[in-house]
């Protein structure tokens, strides 16, 4: 196995800091005052430069460290975080990028040119410092450490009939970091004379917080003169101290007290409660406290539970797994055509496995939709600025996971459907105002599982398409004859056909007709589709129906004729009996009724062209796209099918029924439904129906 370049790491690395950068400059955009922003922005770059220096990528540290000098300012309170600082700064961002990816670039006058640039930007808003007749410079926003702290406090005895709850105390500790509480019930009297309004307890809290002490104090603000309380630093390192140290420094126990134990080599807290030198409620505390702080430890080094995989790994084992699900798939048949039941049982455990791995396999691609929706606000941003316009980008269902092939490869046409969007779509801030909209336009983004598909959704609110205009130029350029009548859906689609345009000028985003083609030929590649909604003055929304994996599915394998189909598990309802007599009543309008809703039904055999005699008790399988449904009439309901796609050759690509194909356990194939277009077939015919009354 070859080991990873260490200059490939830190191109990964350096990707993942960019992101975070151009994230953090955008939204200080908007919020020039948040110092976590500013922070944010100053560490990536930080990282960038030292971690570039160490790798040998000479240049993009010489070139980071002129910008972090800029940004460090800017954390000091010295330099103001202006749209003009941020717009250098992320054109500095694209320089370090191009660095990066390649270090030969020579030293060009755009870099130097991004350098004076930000030098003229910070020399004028440099505020004067304290000395020179101006306002003192702001302090310095440092990103304070997390450090831990003891703390020891009893409060008064009367404490609780004076109206103070401790519990509120200890909320209030918890919300300041991590905090570990432990009660001491040492001195909590026997029920014969404990009075219940007297507060017996005392505690010990271990906090590990970025406050300062300050900030626990005022916690016991108007208590703080009645009660007992110690408040120690815990220094860093002290995760690995023993029981017994933290006892003594403690001052729980005398260091005699705690070498007579150890020499006894038991164990140290037991023998000193047993002893009489330490009480069990202390010792309790003690282990606490030492627990807390390897805790903390822990997961400030959390970050080492990752670890990076190359992509090329991952597909190989994607495909290995479907190699074992065929594998699997062939010994279940093996054995149910045989009469051993020890045969049987491990076939089922080898599918139970199997399942399970491929799950746990699935799991590892999938990937959030938000690393592919981050990066269109960088885009947005430049967009606005190019054409004049105010636009506010909205996502929704970022956490939306999919597999890391469709991201990858749906990157290009939300970029192309964006820039046409705020291109065509939206409108000048002067044509909002006059159509009495608001100034900046949105657009938005969104993501949302429906079944076994993806929903991604472009939302913009400007002008709509203009459905004359398109008809008019597909009958001009020969693409629809002329006064055909089309649904919406319909005639937007045309707009996909490639050097079709209805735009009057061409610039440099739009207009030639290039690209759209392009996206719908990428989304039909990923088994996808796309659907179109537009409302004249109001807006666009653009929808794209995605598969949630291009590798392994569960399906429901049926037969019709000799043949067996398999169809998307996730899209069926349910099963129902297609009796003769029912399937005699129904020729001619082909509904089912469905427990009072008419359900519109295909019959495969029509459709496939089978010669062979249908069995005589077919049945319906309900599937849905979305909100429609329509049956599929099969002659057989097979079962369960572990189903690992396959794509069809290039001379099947136009046809539309079928989505793939798969090998079954008698080594077969097997083809896969396209349920989005048996669905659209099943409407189609039901259109006609109610046309004909």
């Amino acid at each position: 196995m070859t080991p990873m370049d260490p200059s490939e790491t830190f191109r990964q690395e350096a990707q993942e800091l960019l992101e975070q950068l151009e994230q953090a400059l955008l939204d200080l955009e908007h919020a020039p005052d948040d110092g976590d922003l500013i922070d944010s922005a100053f560490r990536a770059l930080h990282t960038i430069k030292g971690s570039g220096s160490m790798f040998g990528f000479d240049a993009v540290a010489a070139f980071t460290h002129h910008v972090e000098t800029a940004f460090d300012l800017v954390r000091k309170g010295k330099v103001t975080p202006s749209r003009e600082l941020i717009a250098v700064a992320l054109a500095a961002k694209d320089r370090m990028r191009l660095l990066i990816e390649q270090p030969e670039t020579p030293e060009s006058a755009e870099g130097d040119a991004i350098l004076r640039d930000l030098k003229a930007i910070v020399d004028a808003s440099d505020l004067p410092s304290a000395g020179e007749g101006g306002d003192a410079p702001v302090a310095a926003r440092e990103q304070p450490a997390e450090i831990t702290w003891r703390i020891r406090f009893r409060l008064a005895r009367d404490a609780m009939a004076m109206g103070t709850n401790p519990l509120l105390l200890l909320d209030e500790l918890r919300t300041l970091g991590s905090a570990t509480i432990v009660a001491l019930t040492g001195e909590v009297p026997s029920l014969e004379v404990l009075v219940p309004s007297d507060c017996h307890l005392a505690w010990d809290v271990m906090l590990t917080t970025s406050q300062p002490r300050t900030a626990i104090e005022d916690v016991f603000m108007f208590v703080i003169d009645d009660m007992e309380l110690s408040i120690d630093l815990l220094e860093s390192g002290e995760e690995d101290r023993r029981i017994g140290e933290i006892l003594v420094e403690r001052g729980d126990v005398a260091q005699e007290a705690v070498d007579t134990a150890v020499s006894r080599q038991l164990r140290l807290g037991t023998l000193l409660v047993e002893s009489g030198n330490l009480s069990p409620d202390k010792l309790t505390s003690a282990l606490a406290e030492q627990q807390h702080l390897r805790t903390e430890t822990k997961v400030v080094a959390k970050g080492a539970d990752s670890i990076r995989v190359p992509a090329e790994r991952l597909d190989e084992l994607m495909d290995r797994v479907g190699e074992l699900v065929i594998a699997q798939s062939r010994l279940t048949q093996v054995a149910a055509s045989i009469n051993d039941m020890q045969v049987k049982a491990i076939a089922e455990e080898i599918e139970r496995l199997a399942h399970e791995l491929r799950d746990t396999t699935m799991g590892v691609r999938m990937v959030p939709i938000s690393s592919l929706f981050g990066r269109f606000r960088r885009l947005v941003h430049d967009l606005a600025h190019d054409l004049g316009k105010q636009i506010e980008l909205t996502t929704f269902g970022e956490e939306t996971e999919l597999d890391k092939t469709v991201i990858e490869r749906l990157n290009d046409p939300l970029i192309h459907l964006i820039r046409n969007s705020i291109d065509h779509g939206l409108e000048t801030p002067e044509g909002r105002k006059e159509a009495g909209k608001p100034p900046a336009g949105r657009i938005t983004l969104s993501a949302r599982h429906s079944g076994a598909e993806v929903l991604v959704s472009i939302i913009d609110d400007g002008r709509g398409l203009d459905r004359a205009r398109i008809q008019a130029r597909a009958e001009e350029q020969g693409l629809l004859a002329p006064g055909v009548k089309l649904s919406d859906n319909d005639l937007f689609q045309v707009i996909f056909q490639a050097g079709f345009s209805t735009a009057k000028v061409v610039t440099s985003l739009s207009g030639r007709g290039v690209g759209m083609d392009v996206v719908k030929r990428t989304i039909e590649g990923l088994r996808g589709k796309i659907d179109i909604a537009s409302t004249p003055g109001k807006g666009t929304e653009l929808t794209l129906r995605l598969p949630l994996t291009l590798a392994i599915i569960d399906g429901l394998l049926v037969r019709v004729g000799k043949a067996r189909y398999v169809l998307p598990l996730s899209a069926v309802e349910e099963c129902v009996e297609l009796s003769a007599e029912e399937d005699g009543r129904s020729r001619g309008r082909s509904f089912l009724n469905i427990r009072g809703d008419l359900v519109p039904f295909l019959r495969l055999r029509e459709l496939f062209q089978v010669s062979a005699p249908a069995d005589p008790y077919q049945k319906v399988v309900i599937v849905s796209s979305g909100e429609f449904r329509v049956g599929l009439v099969v002659d057989q309901v097979i079962g369960n099918h572990q189903t690992v796609i396959k794509s069809l050759s290039k001379l099947h690509a136009d046809v539309e029924t079928f989505s793939g194909a798969t090998i079954l356990g008698d080594g077969a194939v097997a083809l896969i439904l396209d349920i989005g277009h048996l669905v659209k077939l099943g409407l189609t015919y039901e259109s006609q129906f109610m046309a004909a009354g």
